[in-house]
């Protein structure tokens, strides 16, 4: 997963742009310094969360982190182009790897959305850990089935199914055990 080591380096170009130290970015986004330095040093894989925490912080939307360029007008990406993924976790040491995020949108500027493929693995555990941000989430079952944990609900979800979420409200998108799944997910972030 290339891109993982790009959205430490991003961030931490960015705060030090902004004259911001590991310290203040922490301070400003409740995060701590010790998940700050992590995160910028590509030691840790951070889940939403704690990205748009950060991206709040340094004034940057959440797409930035995620190899923004300069396009205004419409943005195709091919079939073959999805090539490079991006991973986030939801924190938990055992769930950095379940999921590999595909953007179809990486080089739109400006944008208020985020459109993933998501390649869903079975992580083979039964506890998830479930993170909560601003903003809303749509997801579509393009293949396999999933589970959602929404809140103290269970949400299973197969192939052509799709939800829609506040995701301040906290949550997991895993594959059903032993199973492996593929999804379209659009993240939103108000900035």
């Amino acid at each position: 997963m290339e891109n993982n080591q790009q959205v430490g380096s991003k961030i931490k170009a960015i705060r030090e742009s902004k004259g911001l130290t590991i310290e203040d970015v922490a301070e400003r986004s409740s995060l701590s310094t010790e998940q700050i330095y992590r995160i910028e040093e590509d030691i840790e894989l951070p889940s939403l969360a704690p990205l748009i925490a950060i991206a709040r912080v340094l004034g940057v939307r959440l797409g930035t982190f995620l190899d923004d360029h300069d396009e205004i007008g419409p943005v195709v990406c091919k079939n073959g182009e999805k090539d490079k993924s991006i991973s986030f976790s939801n924190n938990a040491d055992d769930a950095r790897k379940h999921m590999g995020y595909y953007s179809l949108a990486k080089s739109k500027s400006g944008r208020h959305m985020e459109p993933f493929i998501i390649e869903v693995t079975s992580s083979g555990e039964e506890l998830y850990a479930q993170s909560s941000h601003e903003g809303e989430e749509f997801i579509y079952v393009l293949e396999g089935s999933i589970e959602i944990n929404y809140g103290k609900k269970i949400y299973r979800l197969s192939q052509g199914d799709s939800i829609y979420y506040d995701s301040i409200v906290a949550h997991h998108v895993h594959a059903i055990s032993g199973e492996s799944a593929r999804i379209m997910a659009v993240v939103y972030t108000p900035f």
